[in-house]
């Protein structure tokens, strides 16, 4: 008789970018919206910020789960922040903060936060940590801004740029895991599951180098 259980990982987060990243990982998450309003927490720091609100993130889905004795449930939280000029960046208000963010952050550099916070439904435990990126912004011109501006894609992530998008092409270059830009690191997810006991290849539910799909490999023991 086998002792192993299934093991199902519900991403907290209506990104379409981090459950691209996981996707291209192995990895197919479950999708469930935390509903949590951000605008609600506050902090100075912008590595407590963006903790603070993945793990809330977690904890509302947690919430709203029923746990099953032969699944083992693990709930990822995750939120970005963009800590530049002194001052925490999410999302901009609105098309003229986002082309005033650009003014200032053309030609310059800033730190991409993001935190990660992985609950362990069943065994009631939880593993969290932030990533940091330094992000190298390209020296754009005001039609180029105006021109990215416009599409509407700034207006929809945390610092008002992204790095697997339009706005890949306005940034010289990053120090650090461009996943962390994207709005997840699998690196340090790796991590995070270590310290629950896990592996990540526990996770994959597909190995396709080739496009070919093989049988789910999310099974743990029990």
């Amino acid at each position: 008789m086998s002792n192993s259980i299934a093991l199902r990982l519900v991403l907290a987060s209506a990104s379409p970018a981090r459950r691209k990243l996981l996707h291209a990982a192995g990895i197919e998450p479950d999708v469930l919206v935390s509903g949590v309003d951000e605008s609600q927490v506050v902090s100075e720091r912008a590595e407590d910020l963006c903790l603070e609100l993945a793990r809330l993130k977690a904890q509302a889905v947690v919430g709203r789960l029923r746990p099953s004795a032969d699944e083992r449930t693990l709930v990822l939280g995750c939120d970005s922040v963009l800590a530049f000029d002194g001052e925490i960046l999410g999302k901009p208000a609105d098309e003229a903060d986002a082309t005033r963010r650009w003014e200032r952050m053309r030609g310059r550099t800033g730190v991409l936060h993001t935190g990660h916070c992985l609950i362990d439904v069943i065994h009631e435990t939880r593993a969290e940590a932030v990533a940091s990126t330094t992000v190298r912004f390209a020296e754009v011109s005001d039609e180029e801004i105006a021109a990215y501006v416009a599409t509407g894609e700034p207006l929809a992530v945390a610092g008002a740029f992204t790095i697997d998008g339009l706005g890949g092409a306005f940034l010289e270059g990053v120090d650090g895991d461009p996943g962390t830009v994207v709005g997840l690191s699998l690196p340090l997810l790796r991590r995070l599951l270590g310290e629950l006991d896990l592996r990540i290849i526990d996770l994959w539910t597909k190995v396709a180098p080739g496009g070919q799909e093989v049988e789910a490999l999310g099974t743990v023991r029990s």
